[in-house]
């Protein structure tokens, strides 16, 4: 499946055009910071990145320089009302980049994308009427970790990262997951705290939760079996007892 990063506010239009398009792309989403996009980007290695300009007038433009000096191989397709395009035309760079004007139709857009990534809609329609993947939401401070997580799992399952506690709440928010690997070490945030907050929204509360932990000391241990997660395991984890384990939670 294609990887799209959305980048942009999340207001209603950006949530309806996600819904849309995750029928037949892995969407990620991710806010206009810049410095959050290129992590995100390091991370997902998207096919193509969608930029939502509605209400973004404070979007910080040097994504669009870093999308053309560092990543010029990755189409990039805008979508503003004529006035907010109007504002960050002068940054985009050759055919990397592609506008689209608001009041557009979700057809018009899948169309572009199709036309962006050199691919048949008739496939995706294909690929979206199969059956579809568990999700999967991995948290981890390390970007590293995040990356080796993802393409040990991503043959399997649809996976989304988040790079701290906070990402991860509203990532859920968003996209409710199956089943989350959560990194019980990360500052500001751990692991204990983001647990605790998802066990206190109800909506939240009865996603499976299986700990990561670098630390393998009994008093590490101890803390992290007291919270009850479904699962817990020691990094790197094994590729094969990980699996097993997942997929007999997930049954």
């Amino acid at each position: 499946m294609k990887k799209i990063l959305l980048i942009g506010k999340l207001n209603s239009i950006v949530k309806e055009t996600n819904k849309f398009l995750s029928q037949f792309f892995h969407v990620q989403l991710c806010s206009e910071n810049a410095n959050v996009a290129e992590g995100m980007l390091k991370i997902i290695n998207p096919d193509l990145v969608l930029i939502s300009l509605i209400g973004a007038y404070d979007i910080d433009t040097s994504i669009f320089f870093m999308l053309s000096s560092q990543y010029s191989n990755i189409p990039v397709l805008t979508i503003g009302t004529k006035e907010e395009s109007s504002t960050f035309f002068k940054y985009y760079e050759g055919s990397q980049f592609e506008n689209l004007i608001r009041p557009v139709e979700n057809t018009v857009i899948m169309d572009a994308i199709c036309n962006k990534l050199g691919i048949q809609e008739k496939e995706l329609q294909k690929q979206a009427t199969g059956t579809d993947k568990k999700r999967i939401l991995v948290v981890d401070d390390n970007g590293t970790t995040l990356r080796t997580m993802k393409a040990m799992l991503e043959k399997y399952y649809e996976v989304t990262v988040a790079i701290s506690g906070a990402q991860a709440m509203t990532s859920i928010g968003k996209k409710r997951p199956d089943l989350i690997l959560l990194d019980y070490e990360m500052p500001v945030c751990d692991g204990r705290m983001t647990l605790e907050m998802i066990r206190a929204d109800n909506d939240m509360k009865d996603i499976p939760v299986i700990f990561l932990t670098s630390v393998n000391d009994r008093d590490n241990i101890e803390a992290v079996l007291r919270l009850k997660p479904a699962g817990y395991f020691l990094k790197p984890p094994i590729k094969d007892r990980l699996l097993k384990e997942i997929d007999k939670i997930l049954l």
